[in-house]
C-alpha cells in the first residue's frame, strides 16, 4: 500500500429502512422546484404517489417525467431536458434503478449547460456544476447513486457510451432497502451480479503511480485503500446475502445487505474505475441486448481467472471476504477458491455462464475482441495487460465455458 488515495462521494448518503421519508427535508436543501425522473411502472406505483405527496407537503413544486426508457436513449434525455425547461427546475430527483438515476444526472447536465450530450461523451467534458441530483434507487446493482457517470445509448453508435465527470456525482443518495422487496428474483440476482462485478474489478484494478495530476486528469484512477475498503465491504456483504435476497425476496435483513453492497460497490469504482469485463460487457450488450448486469457477470469468472497471477494477493482477500478460512492457505489456494465462489455464486443465482449462453454469435468474436480492447479507458485499468490476442483467447474461453482455458499463460504461484 502506497500513502496515496482517492475517493469521491455524494455530500450525503443517508441509507436504511425508512429513509424513503427523508426525501422532502434533503430536496427542500437543495431547491423549491424538482424535475423527478422514473419510469412508466414506477410512476403509477403507490410508493412513488407517497415519496410526491411528501416533497408537495414540504412546500416544493414538482414536474415528474415519467418516461425513462431502459439505457437512456440519447433523445430520451434530451426530450426531457427540453420538457423540463419551461418548468425551471434548480434541482433533479431520479427515482429507479440504475437508467432513472442515468436520466436525472442526464437532464441536470443539459438543464445547466446546454448543448447536446455528444458534447459530453467521455471524461472531464461536463465544464461545470450541474443542477444538484438527489438519488432514490429502487435496485441494487448500478451503483449510479454514488458514482460520477451516466451511460447512455446513441443510435448513431454500435456500442453504449459513457459520460464521465466528478460533477455528475449526486448532492444527495438516499437509500431505502424496502423499495427493493418488490424487485422479482431475475433483477435481484442481475442487479445484484452487477455489483459484485463492480467490487471486484475495483478491488482488482491496477494501481497507478501516484501524482498531484493523476486524480485532476483522470476520472477513474486505479485502486487505493479508501476504494479497496469499499470494495471488500461490499464483497463481503454479497458474498453472504447475495443468494439469500434472491432465494427469498421478504428478507430484509439480506435485501439491505445486498443494497447497501451496491452502494460500497459504487464508491468504490466510481473512483477507482472497472476493468475488463465491463469493456467485453460493451460489444457483447450491444450484440446480444442483454442487460448490463448478467453481461459482466457471465464474465466475470473467466476474468478473474484471466488476472489471477497478477492480483494474487487480491484475490486471495477476496476469498477471505467471500467466506473461505484463509488461516494456513497459501496465496494460490486462496485465489483459486476465491474464483471457484464466484463462479458458484452467480450459477446459483441463475447467471448465465457463457457466452454463448448470452446468445453471442461465434463469428462475432473477432469483433468483440477489437472493441473492447479497444475501449481504452476501461482496458487501462485491468491488473494484467490484455491485448488483442490475449482478449481473443478469453472471449473463446467464456463463448465455451473452459474457465481454465481463460488464464491462457503458466500459473504463477
Amino acid at each position: 500500500m502506497t500513502s496515496f488515495s482517492a475517493i469521491r462521494l455524494p455530500k450525503e448518503i443517508l441509507f436504511g429502512k425508512g429513509q424513503r421519508d427523508a426525501l422532502p427535508a434533503v430536496a427542500s436543501r437543495l431547491g423549491r422546484r424538482a424535475l423527478v425522473c422514473t419510469d412508466e411502472r414506477l410512476a403509477t406505483s403507490s410508493d412513488f404517489g407517497r415519496l410526491l405527496d411528501g416533497l408537495g407537503a414540504a412546500g416544493l413544486a414538482v414536474h415528474v417525467y415519467g418516461r425513462v426508457l431502459p439505457d437512456v436513449p440519447r433523445d430520451s434525455a434530451a426530450d426531457c431536458a427540453e420538457e423540463a425547461r419551461g418548468f425551471a427546475p434548480d434541482l433533479v430527483i431520479g427515482i429507479g434503478g440504475g437508467s432513472c438515476l442515468d436520466m436525472a444526472k442526464c437532464a441536470a447536465l443539459l438543464l445547466a449547460h446546454g448543448g447536446r450530450l455528444p458534447d459530453y461523451y467521455g471524461e472531464l467534458k461536463v465544464p461545470g456544476p450541474v443542477l444538484p441530483v438527489v438519488a432514490v434507487p429502487t435496485t441494487a446493482g448500478t451503483g449510479s447513486e454514488a458514482t460520477p457517470v451516466a451511460v447512455i445509448s446513441d443510435p448513431d453508435r454500435m456500442l453504449k457510451v459513457g459520460i464521465s465527470s466528478p460533477h455528475l456525482i449526486p448532492a444527495a443518495a438516499i437509500c431505502d432497502p424496502d423499495l427493493t422487496l418488490s424487485c422479482p428474483p431475475a433483477l435481484t440476482a442481475i442487479a445484484g451480479a452487477d455489483a459484485l462485478t463492480h467490487a471486484i474489478e475495483a478491488f482488482t484494478a491496477g494501481r497507478r503511480p501516484p501524482s498531484a495530476e493523476l486524480a485532476q486528469k483522470h476520472v477513474f484512477i486505479g485502486k487505493s485503500a479508501l476504494t479497496d475498503h469499499f470494495a471488500l465491504f461490499a464483497i463481503r456483504l454479497l458474498g453472504r446475502s447475495l443468494e439469500r435476497a434472491w432465494r427469498d425476496g421478504a428478507d430484509e435483513d439480506a435485501r439491505a445487505e445486498v443494497m447497501m453492497a451496491a452502494l460500497a460497490a459504487g464508491c468504490a469504482f466510481g473512483t477507482a474505475g472497472t476493468a475488463a469485463a465491463h469493456a467485453i460487457q460493451y460489444p457483447v450488450g450491444a450484440l446480444t441486448h442483454t442487460p448490463h448486469g448478467l453481461g459482466v457477470a457471465t464474465v466475470l469468472p473467466y476474468v478473474m481467472r484471466f488476472n489471477r497471477a497478477a492480483a494474487l494477493d487480491e484475490m486471495a482477500e477476496i476469498a477471505v471476504a467471500l467466506g473461505v478460512d484463509g488461516g494456513r492457505i497459501s496465496r494460490a489456494v486462496l485465489a483459486d477458491a476465491a474464483i471457484d465462489e464466484v463462479t458458484r455464486l452467480l450459477r446459483a443465482i441463475g447467471i448465465t455462464p457463457t457466452l454463448a449462453g448470452l446468445g453471442l454469435p461465434a463469428d462475432k468474436l473477432d469483433w468483440t475482441a477489437e472493441q473492447s480492447v479497444g475501449i481504452e479507458r476501461l482496458i487501462k485499468n485491468n491488473p494484467r495487460p490484455i491485448g488483442l490476442t490475449e482478449m481473443r483467447r478469453l472471449l473463446d474461453a467464456a463463448y465455451r465455458g473452459d474457465l481454465d482455458a481463460a488464464a491462457s499463460d503458466p500459473v504463477l504461484e
